[in-house]
């Protein structure tokens, strides 16, 4: 049986980390796992609160469940490596690492789906989740590898040339079966250890956004797949942590991710080509919508943004919001 280290982790959302655990314990039942979970900085009293109840509830054995107080806000990948380098809570190393967020709660039979899919498909070295919201509405995970092509699909929002790139865009339809994918979503991704052993953990670079993305290409570079697993189903609250749904602007660390991925995976030239393919796909949706008398909806500053970093211009640290 393989040994499973879930690891979970906390930004500000203690009452829904204890509810994915809870979840998560009970998913396990008879399997070899534990749980790590790494409270990430959130610096809202949240490590007390989940040491409390996991000692009221009696997790905290040092067998079933650890809690990692990971001492600063270092983003998703930092704080999930965090929790990967401690092991299972009994001190093992595991064979299988599963990345779960706080708000993503695995259906019956979701984790051992994964764990099963890899034991019988020895090509794939990291299996990831179909995700639905609490809505049961589906939500996109299953990608293709961004590009300029579909940098310039993407902005351009226009269905001819949406046709003429079909194979460059990013989000793949939403897919009715098991089957290979570039990359997918880290709510729930399950990796084996070989493949991050040969690979390496998480690039800390990034802070949030484009990390799990880099991963996949990593290893596809090493000579594994990344498979979408159809019948593990989570739910998946999303951007719980991040707030994104309500961003007013997007954040500096977007931009820096963004021009991080493309200069790490395609040089200096290919991420100033990836940036200018947006910004040429942006003024084609820019001149439909003066024709149409609409407005464009882009974001105040946002190709500016992409613009200065492009030119090899990050953001002053000390002024970011």
């Amino acid at each position: 049986m393989a040994v499973l280290q879930i690891v979970v982790l906390n930004f500000r959302t203690p009452e829904m980390t204890l509810d994915c655990v809870e979840t998560a314990l009970r998913e396990t039942e008879g399997l070899d796992a534990g749980i790590t979970i790494v409270e990430n900085g959130s610096g809202d009293g949240s490590y007390a609160r989940i040491r409390a109840e996991g000692l009221a509830r009696g997790w905290l054995d040092g067998r079933r469940v650890a809690l990692i107080d990971s001492g600063w806000n270092g983003g998703f990948g930092a704080g999930n490596n965090v929790g990967i380098r401690a092991g299972m809570p009994d001190g093992r190393q595991a064979d299988l690492v599963y990345l779960l967020n706080s708000d993503a709660f695995p259906r019956p039979g979701a984790i051992a789906r994964l764990i099963d899919h890899l034991d019988s498909h020895p090509e794939a070295g990291i299996a990831c989740s179909r995700l639905r919201g609490s809505d049961d509405l589906p939500h996109e995970t299953a990608f293709r590898f961004p590009s300029a092509g579909g940098e310039f699909e993407n902005a351009a929002q226009t269905g001819p040339i949406t046709r003429l790139l079909k194979n460059k865009v990013v989000a793949l339809p939403q897919p009715d079966r098991t089957l290979p994918v570039d990359w997918s979503a880290g709510a729930s991704m399950m990796i084996r250890t070989e493949v991050l052993d040969r690979i390496g953990l998480f690039d800390e670079t990034f802070f949030l956004y484009f990390e799990e993305t880099d991963l996949c290409r990593r290893a596809a570079q090493a000579g594994w797949q990344t498979h979408y697993v159809w019948d593990s189903v989570v739910t998946h609250i999303g951007s719980a942590s991040t707030g994104m749904k309500t961003w007013a602007k997007v954040p500096d660390y977007w931009y820096d991710s963004r021009q991080h991925y493309f200069q790490k995976h395609h040089g200096r030239a290919g991420a100033l080509m990836a940036t200018l393919a947006s910004v040429a796909g942006n003024g084609l949706w820019r001149l439909r919508c003066l024709i149409q008398r609409r407005d464009h909806g882009t974001p105040p500053g946002h190709y500016g943004q992409m613009l200065r970093r492009a030119f090899g211009k990050r953001h002053d640290p000390k002024g970011s919001t």
